[in-house]
C-alpha cells in the first residue's frame, strides 16, 4: 500500500523553507520528515506537494492517473507522529480519515494522485473521526522551538535494539550511555556531554578535536564539527553540513556551512546556505521583550516570544562579519552583505540589503559554484524551480 506524504493547505506559511522543497523534505532532529514516517510505518513513502515543486519527486504508478487507482494512506507531512497516531493510522478502512482543528491528519483513499485536495476531504472520505493532542508545526521558528524534543524522541527510534560503535578512548564523555556512533563516523580529542539529552554522530560524520558538544545533539551523514567548537543542546546538522564556532538550539536542514567563528542561535538554516567567518545572529533583545519575525506567508510580522535568531531559506549566503539581527528572516537564493545591523526581513533574491534584485543567471552561476564544493550542480527541474520562485517573487 502506498503512503503518501502530503503539503498542508498552509504550505506557504513555512516559507521560505517550503519555497523550494516539498514538507517532507524537512530535516530536523535525526531524520528528514520523510524518513521518520517510512521508519515508523515500516512502508516506502511518496510526497504530494505544490505542482512547480511535483517534479522534484517520484510519484507511485499505480495511482498515477484516474483510472489506475488503489488504496494509499495519505498523511499531511507536517503532523509529528507518535505510538497513538501510528497506531490509529494502522486501523484506518477505506474511506475514514481522521481530522483535528487544523483539517486532515490522515486518511486511507483510492483517489488518484494528482486529483488529491487536502482541503476538500468530503468528497474522498465518508467517516471522519476527530482526534486531540496532535503536534504539527505551521511556521518555520516552530521547528527550532521543537528541535530538542524531537531529537530525544528520534534518537530512541533510531537506536532501538542497535548497538552503536565503540567510543574512541581519546574522547572525553558524561552520559556515555546516551550517545550513539555510526559506522564510518571520526571523533577524537572532544567532550559529549550527553547528561543533558542524547547525542548521535551519523554514518561518516566527523567531530573534530577540541570541540565539546552538549545534548540532544545531532550530526547527520558525511558531516563535520569544526576545532574548538562550541555547540549547545537542541542542535541538528543534517547531511553534508559544516559546524564550527558557537552554535545553540540550532537546524540546519543540510548541505549548509557554518565553518567558522561566531555564534548562531534559535535558528533554521536551509539547505546550500554558507555564514561567512565572524557572522552571528541575535536571538534575544536587548530589553528581553517579545520577538517579531516577518512571515513570508501572512505577509506580516508575528510574536515568537523571547528567543528568536535566523530563519534563512535554501541557497542563500551570508558574507563574513556580518550582524543578523534579532528574528531576521532571509529568502531564497539571497546574497547578504551590508554594513552595520542587518535589516531582518530580506526577501527572495536579494543582493545585498538596500533592495536590489540577484541578477538570475548570476544567481544560477552561483549556487552551481557552492554546490560544486560538494561535488554537485543544479538539476534541469531544480533550475526551473527557481526561476519559477524568481518570476513570482512576491507571491511565494
Amino acid at each position: 500500500m502506498a503512503v503518501i506524504l502530503f503539503d498542508p493547505p498552509y504550505r506557504n506559511l513555512l516559507a521560505p523553507l517550503s519555497t523550494t522543497k516539498a514538507v517532507a523534505q524537512f530535516h530536523f532532529g535525526l531524520l528528514s520528515v520523510k524518513e521518520r514516517w517510512e521508519l515508523l510505518l515500516n512502508e516506502p513513502s511518496y510526497i504530494h506537494t505544490a505542482p512547480y515543486l511535483q517534479d522534484l519527486y517520484s510519484i507511485p504508478i499505480n495511482i498515477h492517473e484516474a483510472g489506475l487507482s488503489e488504496e494509499a494512506i495519505w498523511i499531511d507531512a507536517s503532523v509529528l507522529p507518535n505510538e497513538i497516531l501510528i497506531a490509529q493510522i494502522k486501523q484506518l478502512g477505506i474511506g475514514d480519515c481522521l481530522m483535528d482543528e487544523f483539517g486532515l491528519v490522515a486518511g486511507k483513499s483510492n483517489l488518484p494522485f494528482r486529483e488529491f485536495d487536502p482541503t476538500n476531504t468530503a468528497v474522498y472520505f465518508t467517516q471522519a473521526n476527530k482526534i486531540d493532542e496532535i503536534v504539527r508545526f505551521r511556521f518555520p521558528w516552530e521547528i527550532m522551538q521543537m528541535n530538542d524534543a524531537i531529537i530525544r524522541s528520534d534518537f530512541e527510534i533510531v537506536t532501538k535494539n542497535r548497538i552503536s560503535q565503540p567510543i574512541p578512548s581519546t574522547v572525553n564523555t558524561i552520559g556515555s550511555d546516551q550517545i550513539f556512533i555510526e559506522e564510518g563516523a571520526k571523533l577524537a580529542f572532544c567532550t559529549l556531554n550527553a547528561s543533558s539529552g542524547p547525542i548521535y554522530i551519523g554514518r561518516k560524520a566527523e567531530i573534530m578535536e577540541g570541540s565539546a558538544i552538549r545534548g540532544p545533539f545531532a550530526i547527520g551523514y558525511n558531516s563535520v564539527v569544526k576545532m574548538n567548537s562550541r555547540i549547545y543542546g537542541g542542535t541538528s546538522l543534517g547531511p553534508y553540513c559544516m559546524g564550527g564556532g558557537e552554535i545553540k538550539n540550532a537546524v540546519m536542514m543540510g548541505y549548509s556551512n557554518k565553518a567558522h567563528d561566531g555564534y548562531l542561535g534559535d535558528a533554521v538554516i536551509g539547505e546550500w546556505c554558507n555564514l561567512g567567518a565572524g557572522s552571528s545572529n541575535s536571538n534575544l533583545k536587548n530589553s528581553a521583550g517579545t520577538i517579531k519575525i516577518f512571515s513570508m506567508g501572512l505577509n506580516e510580522y508575528v510574536s515568537v516570544g523571547q528567543k528568536c535568531g535566523v530563519i534563512m531559506g535554501d541557497y542563500s549566503r551570508v558574507a563574513i562579519n556580518s550582524s543578523l539581527n534579532t528574528g531576521s528572516m532571509i529568502g531564497v537564493s539571497c546574497n547578504v552583505f551590508g554594513e552595520g545591523l542587518l535589516h531582518n526581513n530580506i526577501p527572495h533574491f536579494s543582493f545585498g540589503v538596500k533592495g536590489k534584485q540577484y541578477d538570475f543567471t548570476t544567481a544560477i552561476k552561483d549556487i552551481n559554484n557552492w554546490k560544486g564544493l560538494k561535488g554537485m550542480e543544479l538539476s534541469t527541474h531544480e533550475i526551473n524551480i527557481l526561476q519559477h520562485i524568481f518570476t513570482n517573487n512576491k507571491q511565494l
